[in-house]
This record gives structure tokens, sequence and C-alpha cells, in this order.
């Protein structure tokens, strides 16, 4: 037979729901301002993105005008490809405390690990 909680018990179950849900709107916040910066063409484009790639800023230095406008276009998508898995790998940290200890905790990529979507699972 089970044993009807009591006042103290539901009090802490509550307690520790509010501390969850606090520490998952915390997350979400910080999430929110996760940014990646990447560079490419020796420093001279550089790129920051959000952590789904989302252009927010970009800055190209007037040396890298003498690369034509097709290297300049791959430099430009080279660093920004690089910022989004700075920032990728930025979220997938402050995610991991979260997950540790549950089955999604082998869906996170591993640093560096290739591009967004081809994931491997961490070794044990």
């Amino acid at each position: 037979m089970f044993k009807e909680p009591d006042d103290t018990e539901l009090g802490r179950l509550l307690g520790d729901h509010q501390r969850d849900v606090a520490a998952l709107e915390g997350l979400r916040d910080r999430l929110a301002e996760v940014r990646g910066r990447g560079e490419a063409a020796d420093g001279r484009v550089v790129a920051e993105t959000t952590q789904d790639g989302a252009l927010t800023g970009l800055s190209i230095d007037p040396r890298a005008m003498r690369l034509g406008s097709d290297r300049l276009a791959e430099a430009i998508l080279r660093a920004s490809d690089r910022a989004a898995r700075a920032a990728g790998e930025r979220a997938a940290d402050l995610v991991t405390p979260f997950l540790a200890g549950t089955p999604l905790e082998h869906a996170l990529p591993e640093s560096g690990s290739g591009p967004p979507g081809r994931e491997r699972r961490r070794s044990r």
C-alpha cells in the first residue's frame, strides 16, 4: 500500500519543483544570449552568430576586399559557420548539466564533432 503524502512532503516536492523551474528559466535566458565568433581569411573576416546560425555581426577588414567576390563570399560563409559551431558548443556546455544522468545526455554532440545534425555519442 502507498502512504499518503503529508504537508511536509508536499511542501518539499513543491519547493524542488519551483527550484527546477527557476533553473530552467535561467537556462533559457542564458541560451538566448549565446553568441559565437568565427574568423576566416587570416582574421580579415569575423562573424558573430547565435547558436542556430543567425548572423548577428560581421566585420570585414578592407584588405579582405582584395580577395574578390567569390573568395570573400566563401570567407564570410566559413567565418559564420565557425561562429555557429562555437555558439553551439557554448550552448551544449550550458545544457549538459541539466541532461546529465538522463537518456538525453547521449544526444548532445561532442565539441568539434562536425556539423550540426551529425552528432556523435560521447564515449564512456
